[in-house]
C-alpha cells in the first residue's frame, strides 16, 4: 500500500490545486485546478471490461488503467438513480429524494421527505458548488432524478446539458423503455428536445460533452464534466459491425464465462486464489447443458450484444480522450471512470413497467433483428452471474454483486512508475463530491448555503490518499448503509450485515466479512454475535437520522 501511496503523491503533486481556492483566482489569470472527467456506465459489471478481468475489447479503458490506479473496491448504490442522487449530492438516497425509485414508493412512503422520487432541494449539488468555485459544468447522457423543469440537470447545476430523464431508453431513437410513456423524454439546457434521425446513444452523448467543452476552451477556466452513458442497460442495442465482433464468443455459455471471468480476477490478484462463485439457484432446467440449440443461439446472441455495447462504448470513450490529448488538456484531467450500480440480472418481463406481453406485441425480437433499432431484448441473470462473480447477486440487492463496481482514477503524466497498480482501499460514491471540491480547493460542503440549510456531505476526500498524505480513505470504524425496497446492508471495516426479504433471501439478518468472504458465503453471525449487533445498532441510528420508511414495515 505504501507503494501505491508513493506513486499517487507523484500523480497529483503537479496539479497542486488542493491549494488553490476558487476565490483567488483572477479572471484574466490562467486557472490551473485540474479539470474533473467523471464518466458513468450504466448497469456495467465488476468483470466486464478487460482491466478487471473481462474478455470485452475495451483498449481506451485498459490504456486508462494502465496509466491509473484502479479501484478494486468502490462501491455505489445497487440501483441506477440512488447512486445518481448520492453522487451529485454528497450524501444519502434516503435524504436526497431516492429513498426509492421513482414511481416504486409505498402508501407510506408518498409525500414523505426523502422519497420524493426526485433529487430534491434539501440537498446542493456538486455541479451546483464547483460552478460557484469557478467551474464550467457540463453533462450529457442518463439524468433519472426528475422529470421536471426545475428538477433537470439544467436546473441543478449543469451550465449545458443534453439529458435523457427517465431510467433508460432505446439506444437508436426515442422509443421508451417502459410501459409507462408514450417516447423517451430529453432535455438540452432545460427545454425538451427531439433526438435527430442518426441518433446513437453513446456517440450522441460523446459528441456533445466534447462539444460542450470546447465551446468555452478558450476562456481557460476548468471543467466538470460528468459524461452518463446509457450503455449497456437493456434494451440491448448496438451498431451491427460491434455485434460482428463477438459471434460466437458466448457460445460455450453462462458457466463457462463465469468460470474464465473468475479466473481472470484470480490472476489479476484481485481475488483470492481460492475463491468461488456465491450460489444462485436456479432451475435446473435453464443450467446451459439444458437448453435447446434454438435457446442458446437467443442466449449467446444475448450477450454478443452486451459485449458489443462495451465495445462501442469504449471507443467513444477513447474520442473524448483523443480530444482532451489534441486540445492538450488531458494532462491537466483527472479522469474517474465506474459502474452505476451491479450487473442487471433482472429486466424486461419481471416488472409492472416493462411486461412480458407488451415487448412481445410492440418489438420485433426474432434473431436476425436482436439488438437492432426495433427490438427489445436483455441478457438476464444467468450472464449477470459472469459479470459480478464472485460475488453474491446482482444490482438492485445490496448483496455484494449489486453495489460494488469497477472504478478507474487516471490523471496521465503525473507518474513513471507503478502504472497500473490496484488499490484495495474501501471508496464509495459518496466520496466524489468532497473529493471533487478538494480538487477545485474549494471549502467541503458543511450544509449551510446561500443563507440556507442543506445536508451536508458525508463522504471522504479521497486527494490525501491520492498524494500520499494519509494510508487509507475510511478507517475501520466509518460506516456506510445502503437500503433499497427493503434490502439492506451495513458495512463497518471489513464486516458487513445484509438482510433481504425472504424470498431472496433468509429474511433474517446475515454477517460476512466480506474482505475474506467476498462471496458472502460463510454467514458468521452465530460465531460472532457481539458483532452482528455492533451493526444492527448502526442500522437503527441510520433509521432515525435518515427518515427511513420500510415498506413492509
Amino acid at each position: 500500500m505504501k507503494r501505491i501511496s508513493i506513486y499517487l503523491t507523484s500523480l497529483l503533486l503537479v496539479a497542486g490545486c488542493a491549494e488553490q481556492d476558487a476565490k483567488n483566482v483572477e479572471a484574466n489569470s490562467v486557472d490551473d485546478r485540474p479539470n474533473i472527467l467523471l464518466i458513468l456506465a450504466d448497469d456495467l459489471g465488476y468483470s466486464d471490461i478487460a482491466p478487471f478481468g473481462g474478455e470485452i475489447s475495451t483498449p481506451n479503458l485498459d490504456a486508462l488503467a494502465a496509466d491509473g490506479l484502479k479501484m478494486s473496491n468502490l462501491y455505489a448504490a445497487s440501483a441506477c438513480s440512488p447512486t445518481r442522487s448520492m453522487l451529485l449530492s454528497g450524501t444519502t438516497s434516503h435524504k436526497a429524494g431516492m429513498g426509492t425509485m421513482y414511481n416504486d414508493q409505498s402508501p407510506k412512503q408518498l409525500g414523505q421527505p426523502g422519497y420524493e422520487g426526485y433529487m430534491n432541494k434539501d440537498v446542493v449539488s456538486i455541479s451546483t458548488l464547483l460552478k460557484d468555485a469557478g467551474y464550467h459544468t457540463y453533462m450529457t447522457g442518463k439524468w433519472h432524478l426528475g422529470y421536471e423543469d426545475d428538477q433537470s440537470a439544467y436546473a441543478r447545476g449543469f451550465e449545458r446539458s443534453f439529458s435523457l430523464l427517465q431510467g433508460g431508453g432505446h439506444h437508436f431513437d426515442d422509443k421508451p423503455m417502459t410501459i409507462d410513456h408514450d417516447t423517451s423524454w430529453y432535455r438540452e439546457n432545460g427545454k425538451r428536445v427531439e433526438l435527430p434521425d442518426d441518433f446513437f446513444s453513446s456517440e450522441f452523448y460523446t459528441d456533445k460533452i466534447i462539444n460542450y467543452i470546447e465551446s468555452d476552451r478558450e476562456d481557460g477556466k476548468p471543467f466538470f464534466a460528468y459524461l452518463a452513458y446509457t450503455a449497456p442497460h437493456w434494451p440491448l442495442q448496438a451498431p451491427a459491425d460491434y455485434i460482428d465482433k463477438y459471434k460466437g464468443k458466448y457460445d460455450a455459455g453462462y458457466q463457462d464465462l463465469t468460470e474464465k471471468r473468475l479466473s481472470a480476477l484470480k490472476n489479476m490478484g484481485i481475488t483470492k486464489s481460492d475463491t468461488v462463485v456465491s450460489d444462485l439457484v436456479y432451475p435446473e432446467s435453464e443450467n446451459w447443458e439444458n437448453l435447446s440449440e434454438e435457446q442458446k443461439k437467443i442466449e449467446a446472441r444475448e450477450m454478443e450484444i452486451y459485449a458489443a455495447m462495451v465495445d462501442n462504448m469504449d471507443y467513444h470513450i477513447g474520442r473524448v480522450l483523443n480530444y482532451l490529448e489534441e486540445t492538450g488538456e488531458r494532462d491537466n484531467t483527472i479522469i474517474i471512470f465506474m459502474s452505476d450500480n451491479g450487473a442487471a440480472g433482472f429486466g424486461p418481463g419481471m416488472n409492472k413497467a416493462f411486461p412480458q406481453d407488451w415487448i412481445d406485441t410492440e418489438f420485433d425480437n426474432s434473431y436476425e433483428n436482436m439488438g437492432k433499432e426495433n427490438s427489445y431484448v436483455y441478457y438476464g441473470p444467468h450472464w449477470a452471474q459472469a459479470g459480478t462473480a464472485p460475488s453474491r447477486m446482482f444490482k438492485g440487492f445490496s448483496a455484494e454483486g449489486g453495489i460494488k463496481v469497477p472504478g478507474i482514477i487516471n490523471y496521465k503524466g503525473k507518474t513513471d512508475t507503478l502504472k497500473g497498480e490496484f488499490s484495495d482501499q474501501f471508496m464509495t460514491v459518496l466520496d466524489l463530491a468532497p473529493t471533487f471540491l478538494d480538487l477545485a480547493g474549494a471549502e467541503p460542503f458543511d450544509g449551510s448555503y446561500q443563507g440556507k440549510t442543506a445536508h451536508p456531505h458525508i463522504g471522504k476526500s479521497i486527494v490525501p490518499y491520492l498524494k500520499g498524505e494519509a494510508d487509507y480513505i475510511h478507517t475501520a470504524d466509518d460506516t456506510v448503509i445502503w437500503e433499497l425496497d427493503g434490502r439492506i446492508a451495513v458495512r463497518k471495516g471489513d464486516w458487513k450485515i445484509i438482510k433481504l426479504p425472504a424470498r431472496f433471501g433468509t429474511g433474517d439478518w446475515e454477517l460476512f466479512n466480506v474482505k475474506n468472504d467476498p462471496g458472502e458465503r460463510t454467514e458468521l453471525s452465530n460465531e460472532m454475535p457481539e458483532k452482528l449487533e455492533e451493526l444492527k445498532m448502526e442500522w437503527q441510528s441510520y433509521i432515525d437520522a435518515n427518515g427511513v420508511i420500510l415498506s413492509s414495515d
